[in-house]
């Protein structure tokens, strides 16, 4: 399992990562995400990235009521767990009927760290919740054929752009669970020649715009979609 680079035993940072608990507060609620950073490396810790994006989404307006979203490489299934809780909706028809039209997340990882991403996914959700939720296996480039092509509105992606060999298979996924109305939203920082080396791979296929920076923890959050399309959120 490849690793983001960080010192060993070195400040607050290397603290965080080695805790058994996270807590956020995101949605209304206070998630409680079980870290495991001595069995699954980096799949089992929350990256800035993660964090970055979740309060992108909860606080620059984007709808996910009624919508379709797929999150890649999910690890403690923050990102995945704030989209469910921000998709959640109700809608009323005249004739008083109420139907869910809450989102439908599907949150991935590699099969060896579903079991641990499943119980904090399961925790961190309401009842009524938990069966818009899907925890799913998917190693990019590998397991396509389980995920229907063009059927997401959005794919999530946090801190997921740091190991060169598994560029082309994360391009051929994204294309794969692409749309022409599909919007991508990546964030991640830019620590190497390689992550500029993906951008440009990205913009070979996507249309990619910045959309965020946030300086304090220099995490940037990339908004890419097929073709020439540059729609407003």
């Amino acid at each position: 399992m490849a690793l983001v680079p960080y010192e060993e035993g070195g400040g607050w940072g290397a603290r965080q990562l080695h805790s058994p608990w996270a807590t956020y507060r995101f949605a209304g609620s206070t998630i409680r995400l079980r870290q495991d950073w001595r069995r699954l490396g980096v799949a089992a810790v929350v990256w800035d990235a993660a964090v970055v994006l979740c309060t992108y989404l909860e606080m620059g307006g984007i709808d996910l009521r009624d919508r379709s979203v797929i999150e890649l490489g999910a690890g403690t299934g923050l990102l995945g767990i704030v989209a469910t809780l921000l998709g959640k909706g109700f809608f009323v028809s005249l004739f008083k009927a109420i139907y869910n039209c809450s989102a439908r997340v599907t949150i991935t990882d590699r099969a060896a760290a579903l079991e641990f991403l499943e119980s904090n996914v399961q925790a961190n959700l309401p009842s009524e919740l938990r069966p818009r939720a899907v925890v799913k296996e998917l190693t990019w480039g590998k397991d396509l054929d389980n995920f229907p092509p063009g059927a997401f509105d959005f794919i999530l992606g946090a801190d997921i752009v740091y190991l060169e060999e598994t560029f082309a298979e994360l391009l051929q996924t994204l294309e794969h669970l692409c749309s022409e109305q599909t919007v991508i939203l990546l964030s991640c920082r830019i620590r190497y020649e390689r992550d500029h080396k993906f951008l440009k791979m990205l913009r070979g296929r996507f249309s990619v715009y910045e959309v965020h920076y946030d300086s304090s923890k220099d995490v940037h959050i990339y908004k890419a979609q097929k073709g020439s399309r540059k729609d407003d959120f």
